[in-house]
């Protein structure tokens, strides 16, 4: 195998971001003090991410000598390995890894991608001797291993999709229609790890090792957030359109008081002012209206001046809603101003460059609009629907 691929696959891991807090947890919840995704081959053994608290000395991309791992050992058989106390284990005693590496403890669990194909092993060792055969742990690993081996399938499709793309319909095309699979996909991982971090909540555990599970699940939040941009996207462009669940006397007022408030929670040092007058009933989708006002809240504290406030108002008169966010900061460039509205335009939106599309399918949806005016004294973007 090209060093070229391994760069590839080093690469691949990387860019998943929660690589890194599962090799924590898995060192927090059993005591090992290191713990690595390893691409394993016939012939080679390559660190692709590590979590190192013993001094071990491999860094991403680092090769060990196969013959010298138990990597190939369960590459071949596809069975885990795990070894409490090398000097008590009847199968691994006298084995020549722990020997060569000074082993007490080791755990490794093979990663499959989901159509069968053997990608590398999740493992843990410590030069001290820690219990590592319960089914809490052994569990724990597997359910990792799949995620891992989920998540690098999708990545690959990805890439595997982009050198297909020729010319831009081919680009439009392939795109969506990977879009519509990779959200779908990304479910099923995304919930095995908000189910393994909320397992892991009712288990004993220390200070760091909750603030780390913590932190796994507001990226799991945000991660939703973003795959359900991504379907609304999707689904927009391939004919069913933004779906509504509009309620004839919807309370919209406390749905944007509660999103304000969230916003203003992530970003504690930024002033948001909020002037809402809305009557009680609004004939509307109220989730789909606070996500639009979230998208252009957080549109605003990303590229207003810091040092100055946010205005939300949000009125009725008699035909019409209206609600309004604005922000002080550089203008939006004149070039940028008509595709603002479009899929993957750069500058439009944080993350994906999807927000304001969504914002502006969500308005059309209830028969509304969003327009945008852009000076160097203020962006206001103003959404508009019929009360009717």
């Amino acid at each position: 195998m090209s060093l070229n691929k391994f760069e590839k696959d080093v690469a691949t891991v990387a860019s998943i971001r929660a690589v890194p807090g599962i090799l924590n947890i898995v060192c927090r919840l059993t005591g090992m003090r290191f713990s690595a995704v390893a691409r394993v081959t016939e012939s080679q053994w390559i660190a692709c991410s590590v979590h190192d608290e013993i001094a071990f000395g491999l860094m991403p991309g680092d090769e060990l000598k196969i013959e010298s791992t138990l990597c190939h050992e369960i590459r071949q058989n596809g069975h885990p390995v795990v070894i409490n106390n090398v000097s008590e284990d009847p199968v691994y005693f006298n084995h020549h890894t722990p020997r060569i590496y000074s082993l007490k403890s080791y755990i490794s669990m093979p990663i499959w991608r989901p159509d069968g194909t053997f990608f590398g092993t999740l493992c843990a060792i410590d030069p001290e001797t820690h219990r590592l055969d319960t089914p809490d742990i052994i569990e724990m690993f597997e359910m990792f291993a799949e995620v891992i081996g989920t998540l690098l399938s999708a990545a690959d499709r990805e890439a595997e999709t982009e050198t297909q793309l020729s010319d831009e319909r081919a680009t439009s095309a392939l795109r969506e229609q990977f879009i519509a699979i990779l959200g779908h996909d990304l479910r099923n991982p995304l919930t095995a790890i908000d189910s393994g971090m909320r397992l892991l909540l009712r288990t004993p555990l220390n200070e760091r090792a909750t603030t780390v599970i913590q932190m796994v699940q507001t990226s799991i939040r945000r991660m939703n957030v973003l795959i359900g941009s991504v379907m609304d996207f999707a689904r927009s462009r391939l004919g069913d359109g933004i779906t509504l669940e509009r309620t004839v006397d919807a309370a919209l007022e406390p749905m944007l008081e509660q999103v304000i408030a969230e916003l203003q929670t992530s970003k504690p040092e930024r002033v948001i002012n909020a002037s809402l007058t809305l009557p009680q009933q609004v004939n509307c989708d109220p989730h789909r209206i606070g996500e639009l006002v979230s998208n252009l809240v957080g549109n605003a504290l990303t590229y207003g001046l810091p040092d100055k406030p946010i205005t939300v108002r949000a009125s009725t008169n008699a035909d019409e809603l209206e609600i309004a966010v604005s922000n002080s900061g550089p203008p939006i460039p004149a070039e940028i101003m008509p595709q603002l509205f479009e899929p993957f335009t750069h500058g439009s939106m944080q993350g994906l460059g999807l927000g304001l599309y969504i914002c502006q399918k969500i308005a059309k949806a209830h028969g509304g609009i969003v327009e945008a005016i852009s000076t160097p004294l203020e962006t206001r973007f103003t959404f508009r629907m019929p009360l009717q």
